[in-house]
């Protein structure tokens, strides 16, 4: 791989500072949403779990992921000035519909995880919705053929690790965004949509594709997950523990990602799936590798700008016009 990838801060920074695009030609966004060890301390997590400190080091609250999260959030505010954000998790799936959230006022949370420390369950994300947004995808949707409806509050998606069945923005997609946009962020609405069940890199590509429309409306289009998530091996998310297979396939991403012709680029990103690592990398299921294809549906046509270059943690802006735009290798 290119020893120019991003991976200081000073390196996303600049990346992030010469970002083209304007608000009525907002790339769509893959990004790294991390998990639930973002909002723990280091020492707290690492006393907890000795074993998960090279794990905690990489992705916790005082890591590189965090720090580039930090620095990704305003940037995106500040460049395109969004209408909206439409935001898909590797946390939500649904299977021959679509599902929209249409939440209004408040947008509840979904704490969908176990066995944390009870501080992990009294986090707090302010945040609102917008009837006209969720609507708007619902109809995208529909006319690319695709099943679609509005899911409200009273239609539960998911286990909260509290205690209920409940609906809400889940883990995927709050922990990030307290660290993107901060815990109180009502000034842009945000909207969820599932991803694809069949896990198909054309199925969740198609997904994407329908909304595109929407990057020249002034929404913000992020879809978020991890380019390496195997829960049967933990040495799997850093670096320095991963094995060197798993290790090839995190450089496959990144190279995938670089391919400068979009139909090339389609064709390597697909074959992610067949690769020899690719169920070291991502196992039971590739429900957080997905994602980057709904991603990638969204802004097929164009270049890319590869982000951040972290280990497992790739973040990518697709559908950059060529005008505007000196491809990053």
């Amino acid at each position: 791989m290119s020893s120019d990838l991003p991976l200081t801060r000073p390196a996303w920074q600049d990346r992030l500072a010469t970002l083209p695009g304007s608000p009525s030609d907002i790339p769509a966004f893959f990004f790294a949403h991390g998990s639930p060890i973002l909002v723990v301390s280091k020492d707290d997590a690492i006393a907890q779990n000795p074993r998960m400190r090279a794990f905690v080091e990489h992705t916790g609250l005082e890591s590189p992921l965090a720090n580039f999260l930090r620095d990704f959030g305003p940037a995106l505010l500040a460049k395109y000035q969004p209408k909206g954000i439409l935001v898909f998790s590797a946390h939500w799936e649904t299977e021959g519909e679509q599902l929209v959230t249409d939440y209004g006022e408040e947008n509840p949370v979904l704490m969908d995880y176990q066995g944390f420390d009870p501080e992990a369950y009294k986090l707090k994300f302010n945040s609102r919705g917008d009837a006209t947004l969720s609507r708007r995808v619902v109809d995208l949707f529909q006319q690319a053929g695709i099943g679609a409806r509005l899911s409200t509050t009273e239609e539960a998606r998911g286990r909260d690790g509290r205690g209920f069945e409940g609906p809400g923005l889940d883990h995927g997609v709050f922990i990030p965004f307290r660290l993107m946009f901060g815990e109180e962020f009502r000034s842009v609405p945000i909207v969820q949509a599932s991803i694809d069940r069949s896990m198909s890199p054309e199925g969740n590509w198609a997904l994407g594709k329908a909304i595109t429309k929407l990057r020249g409306e002034g929404i913000l289009i992020l879809s978020g997950g991890l380019t390496v998530h195997n829960l049967r091996d933990l040495t799997c998310f850093t670096p320095e523990t991963a094995t060197p297979l798993v290790l090839e396939f995190n450089d496959a991403v990144s190279s995938s990602i670089s391919v400068s012709d979009p139909v090339a680029r389609r064709t390597a990103l697909v074959a992610l799936t067949q690769h020899k690592a690719f169920r070291l990398a991502h196992y039971p299921r590739e429900d957080h590798l997905v994602p980057i294809y709904v991603a990638a549906g969204a802004g097929e046509e164009g270049s890319v700008h590869l982000l951040s270059g972290l280990y497992g943690c790739q973040t990518v802006a697709f559908g950059i016009c060529e005008s505007q735009s000196t491809q990053y290798k």
